[in-house]
């Protein structure tokens, strides 16, 4: 599974807004819907984010393995 809690520890480090994303970066709010519930985002979406929060992959997203 692709955890996307290490970008809303981002956010908060970069003291970045999900309103500033929507409205300055024009990230749509079904995009971060997406990423509140761990759902696909393409690796395009992922690499505007990493250029807007000036960060890297990782500070996006993580996997973590199913458990079995």
């Amino acid at each position: 599974m692709i955890s996307y809690a290490p970008f809303w520890e981002t956010l908060k480090r970069k003291n970045v807004t999900t309103y500033t994303l929507r409205e300055k970066h024009n990230i749509s709010p079904n995009t971060l819907t997406r990423m509140k519930n761990n759902r696909y985002l393409s690796m395009r979406t992922v690499e505007d984010l990493c250029k807007i929060l000036d960060c890297r992959l990782e500070d996006i997203a993580e996997y973590i393995p199913d458990k079995r």
